[in-house]
């Protein structure tokens, strides 16, 4: 089974988007609140580059965020993500 990380704060609406569709998978996944962590922001922006959360990682490959995650949704290449 794959992996995954995400950053996120608990406000942003795009962060719960992401993780309800990675908990509708059933699929565990580590998150990283950066409103709480704000040490852990600059780890999050070295990783992938993106300044804004979510950021998803899945087997330590940047994903990028909330609609690429439901991109990769939507072409059947997120599942097959998930099973590596």
């Amino acid at each position: 089974m794959a992996k995954i990380e995400m950053y996120s704060t608990a406000w942003c609406p795009f962060c719960v988007r992401a993780k309800q569709l990675l908990k509708s998978k059933s699929v565990a996944f580590e998150d990283t609140d950066v409103d709480r962590e704000p040490q852990k922001r600059a780890e999050m922006m070295q990783r992938g580059g993106g300044r804004t959360v979510p950021q998803i990682f899945i087997d330590d490959q940047p994903v990028g965020g909330c609609d690429e995650l439901y991109a990769l949704e939507r072409s059947g290449e997120l599942d097959r993500l998930l099973a590596q």
